[in-house]
C-alpha cells in the first residue's frame, strides 16, 4: 500500500468531497472550507481546510461566527499534514480546546478480512434494528463512560443503511459493541466503537471485531478501513496490518 497515495485518497474522498453522514445533514464548501453541518444531536465541524499564515486566522474566525450563528457546537478535526503548520495554536488562541490526539490508520480490507476467532462462549449478533441499540449503548458506557451518542445516532444509521453495527455476547450479556460507517461511493469504510467490557480485555474480542467488519467491507466492495485510533488501539491495529498515515486531533468550541 502507497501510504502517500492513500492519504491523497482519504483526503479527497472523506474530507473534500466528503457526503452529508445523515438525514438533516448538509456538507457545505465556504471558499477554502469544508464543513460538515448536522441536526442539533449530529456532528458538525468542520472536516478540510487548504490555509495558508495569511487566511487562517479570518476563516476561523468565520467557522466560530456561522456555527455560533446556528447556537452550534462544533469540531475542528484537524490532521497532522494540514497547514498553516500552526493551525493547531490558532485554533486554541480562538477559544477550542484539544481532544487526546489519534492516529489515522488505514488497511487494505481484504488483508485483514481473516477467519474470526473469538473466545469460547463468545458469539457475534448483527444489530439490524432498534432491539440491539440499548445493549450497544450500554456496552459503550462500560468502555468508553458514555453511550448517549449511540442512542441518538445509530438507529438514524441503520434505517439508511450507512452502518454495519455488531454486538459480541457472551451468554445473554453484550461483552463489546462496533460499527462500521459505509460511504457510498468512495473506496473507504470506517471502524467505530470495539470497545470491551474491562473483563473481557485482553482475550480476542477486539480482534475479531476487526476481522468480521473487514469480510463485511469486502463483501460491499470497499477497498479500504479506516480508524482514527486511540494508543490503547493503535498496537493492536498496527499488528492486524494497519499502517499509521497521520494524525487527527479533535478541536472543540463549544
Amino acid at each position: 500500500m502507497n501510504h502517500e497515495h492513500v492519504l491523497a485518497l482519504f483526503d479527497r474522498e472523506l474530507r473534500r468531497e466528503a457526503a452529508p453522514d445523515g438525514p438533516g445533514a448538509e456538507v457545505e464548501r465556504a471558499g477554502d472550507i469544508v464543513r460538515h453541518v448536522g441536526p442539533g444531536h449530529g456532528w458538525n465541524g468542520v472536516l478540510w481546510s487548504d490555509l495558508d499564515a495569511d487566511r487562517a486566522d479570518a476563516a476561523i474566525a468565520e467557522q466560530v461566527r456561522y456555527f455560533g450563528a446556528l447556537g452550534r457546537a462544533f469540531e475542528w478535526k484537524l490532521y497532522g499534514h494540514d497547514g498553516p503548520a500552526d493551525l493547531d495554536r490558532r485554533l486554541l488562541a480562538a477559544g477550542f480546546v484539544a481532544e487526546p490526539a489519534e492516529t489515522l490508520m488505514v488497511a487494505e480490507a481484504a488483508a485483514v478480512a481473516g477467519e474470526v476467532v473469538l473466545p469460547e462462549g463468545v458469539r457475534l449478533v448483527p444489530v439490524t434494528g432498534p432491539e440491539g441499540v440499548e445493549p450497544a449503548a450500554r456496552v459503550h458506557e462500560l468502555a468508553f463512560g458514555s453511550g448517549d451518542h449511540i442512542r441518538e445516532r445509530l438507529p438514524e444509521q441503520l434505517a439508511a443503511g450507512s452502518v454495519v453495527a455488531v454486538l459480541a455476547m457472551a451468554g445473554d450479556v453484550p461483552v463489546s459493541a462496533a460499527r462500521m460507517d459505509l460511504h457510498p461511493g468512495t473506496r473507504f469504510a470506517s471502524l467505530w466503537g470495539g470497545g470491551t467490557a474491562p473483563e473481557w480485555r485482553g482475550r480476542g474480542v477486539y480482534r475479531a471485531l476487526v476481522a468480521h467488519r473487514a469480510r463485511e467491507a469486502v463483501a460491499r466492495g470497499y477497498r479500504y478501513l479506516q480508524v482514527d485510533a486511540s494508543s490503547q488501539s493503535r498496537p493492536i491495529l498496527e499488528r492486524l496490518g494497519f499502517a499509521p498515515l497521520t494524525t487527527t486531533t479533535p478541536y472543540l468550541h463549544a
